[in-house]
């Protein structure tokens, strides 16, 4: 299943924003409380994975004694500043103030479904990087489909 959509939301004075129905469920366990791993995003977001995925994602990192220094350094950072979270009754998740500044993230935001996880990012920013990024739309495709045929097989 993907997780796809747009949507606006308000964060209260306890830092919760709301997941809405149509993509709390990605996040649904069969036995116990719905889990969300809240990590700092690559785009200066806050990526919301269900358990599943983010455990999936982090087992495939490769593990060593002797770590390069640039995975030494994303995994320190990475998991040092990610959360694990409970999807409350409502369908609340409280979002650490690390994450929320982070992000520049005060007071509404904007969720986002993104394949295998959602994104939540400042309005603002969202709004410049969706008019820069929809007319290059077409060429951004063109170059991602340019580097996988390059890789061999």
């Amino acid at each position: 299943m993907l997780i796809v959509g747009e949507t606006e939301r308000s964060i209260d004075e306890k830092q919760r924003i709301s997941i809405p129905k149509e993509m709390r469920e990605f996040f649904a366990m069969e036995n116990g409380p719905s889990i969300v791993y809240a990590t700092p995003g690559a785009n200066g977001s806050i990526w919301l994975y269900p358990k599943a995925a983010f455990e999936s994602r982090a087992n495939v990192m490769e593990s060593s004694l002797l770590p390069n220094e640039d995975e030494m350094e994303l995994e320190q950072i990475l998991f040092s500043q990610t959360t694990r979270l409970e999807i409350d009754r409502t369908g609340r998740i409280r979002l650490p103030e690390m994450l929320l500044s982070f992000a520049g993230i005060d007071g509404q935001a904007i969720i986002l479904g993104v394949r295998d996880h959602l994104a939540v990012v400042n309005p603002k920013s969202w709004e410049v990087m969706k008019q820069d990024g929809l007319p290059k739309l077409k060429e951004i495709m063109a170059r991602i489909r340019s580097k996988k045929e390059k890789k061999p097989c």
